[in-house]
């Protein structure tokens, strides 16, 4: 949607190698709201989106703040919740159609705010280009709240929750199998490892504690990947990444 072209392993990087308070680009931004969506409660406090809208490059005006203040009202009808999601990411985009990826962000939160869910998860962005997002003969892009939106919210609800559930079995099993070998490290600084890689997305061979220094931290992941229990993510010879 932005035309960019960082895929994963750049995101990754853009994450995870950068000073603290260095800038992250475009494309690290985005991948941060997304990861304040799914490490955040359930929710739409009006300065935790305010910083999001941040993020996506979008500015606060009244229009957006009259968009939350309804969206109260809009977590309190009784219709189901797929269909709320989708009304509250259509009125946003009417009222501030330069907003589509806060669009797609607040659909998700008001999702879980209205399941009840502990944590909101990201289902909807990740299948913007699916067909069911697609109308028309050229196949064009369904806006929020243009026609066929509300249907095809639903459909890739279905889908994208589909595909979490699996992804969510194998990280169970590879988690679980972290845990397996856990009494078998002994290196001091071991237990913050395995509770970072099962809390995380990946850790850097290059992490160190006052417990492990850089180079028991790069001997322990060698053996944590020896044993099946975590993968190497980057594909490199240096600057290595490890998660399950």
């Amino acid at each position: 949607m932005l035309g960019r072209t960082e895929e994963e392993p750049a995101l990754r990087d853009a994450q995870l190698f950068r000073a603290a308070g260095d800038d992250p680009g475009p494309a690290g931004k985005v991948l941060l709201a997304w990861r304040r969506l799914a490490g955040r409660s359930t929710g739409l406090e009006r300065e935790a989106i305010r910083s999001v809208a941040d993020l996506l490059d979008v500015k606060w005006d009244e229009a957006l703040g009259d968009v939350l203040a309804n969206a109260e009202d809009l977590a309190g009808s009784p219709r189901p919740a797929p269909v709320v999601a989708a009304e509250l990411g259509a009125e946003l985009y009417r009222a501030r159609p330069d907003a589509e990826l806060l669009a797609f962000w607040l659909a998700d939160a008001m999702l879980a705010q209205k399941l009840r869910w502990p944590v909101p998860v990201p289902l909807l962005m990740g299948h913007v280009a699916s067909s069911a997002f697609k109308t028309g003969a050229p196949r064009r892009r369904i806006r929020p709240g243009g026609e066929g939106w509300g249907r095809a919210v639903l459909v890739v609800y279905a889908q994208a929750a589909a595909e979490a559930c699996d992804l969510g079995a194998d990280l169970g099993r590879r988690a679980a199998r972290v845990l397996e070998v856990a009494p078998k490290l002994r290196a001091k600084g071991s237990a913050e490892v395995v509770k970072l890689l099962l809390d995380d997305d990946v850790l850097p061979a290059s992490w160190s504690s006052a417990k492990l220094s850089e180079r028991g931290a790069r001997r322990l992941f060698e053996r944590l990947q020896d044993l099946g229990a975590v993968r190497e993510l980057s594909g490199r010879p240096t600057f290595r990444l490890y998660g399950l």
